[in-house]
């Protein structure tokens, strides 16, 4: 049987095309996506790429669930990848610069480490009734300061209160410039005695004169 003229170019045509027609759908489609992406882009941002609530939390230095309340504080700007939380890696760091050693502190400084320590060492021998106080002074404080830099320190003490005693211990006991802002705006007024208040003070001028 004759081939045709236009049956011939036909398998011409295939012969030099060499791909799939599929395949060149998927390489324009890909295409597609790739330039949508890069325009999604925010200009002058250096570093958008996209990490888990579990890595952040590693960089950071605490627990994944102290980064789900930053994110659900509006503290950590995050996108939802499904059921998913994803947060932009230079938020993150960004964030992370709060956590970092705050150098040599102010005298004030380390006497309220002083003291928070002794409310660490009370916080783990009775944590429910430290805690219990902690919220009742919590809500006083945030009536006081409905707004402003307190109100933002109240907020981050609130939801440490919520998260495992863990979180609370580092904040109060910390030497990072997070640690020294959450106890200068502190909701443990009460855990100690007035006599347990006055030895440490006491002991802090002797070893500081």
């Amino acid at each position: 049987m004759k081939t045709t003229g236009s049956a011939r170019h036909s398998r011409h045509r295939k012969a030099r095309c060499g791909c799939p027609r599929f395949a060149v759908v998927f390489l324009v489609v890909g295409s597609t996506i790739q330039v949508m992406s890069r325009t999604d882009r925010e200009p002058g941002t250096r570093n958008l790429d996209l990490v888990t609530t579990g890595r952040a939390a590693v960089i950071l230095g605490t627990s994944r669930q102290h980064v789900v309340d930053l994110c659900d504080g509006g503290q950590l700007p995050y996108s939802s990848v499904g059921t998913h939380r994803r947060v932009r890696l230079d938020e993150v760091l960004r964030l992370k610069e709060g956590h970092e050693p705050a150098g040599k502190l102010t005298e004030k400084q380390i006497r309220s480490l002083w003291l928070h320590l002794a409310v660490a060492r009370r916080m783990v021998i009775d944590p429910d009734l430290t805690l219990r106080r902690a919220r009742a002074n919590l809500r006083g404080l945030k009536a006081a300061h409905p707004r402003g830099v307190a109100a933002r320190w109240l907020g981050e003490w609130e939801r440490l209160l919520d998260d495992p005693v863990d979180g609370v211990l580092e904040a109060l006991t910390s030497r990072t410039e997070r640690g020294c802002e959450l106890r200068q705006n502190s909701p443990f007024a009460g855990a100690l005695t007035q006599r347990e208040r006055g030895r440490i003070l006491d002991n802090f001028r002797r070893q500081t004169a």
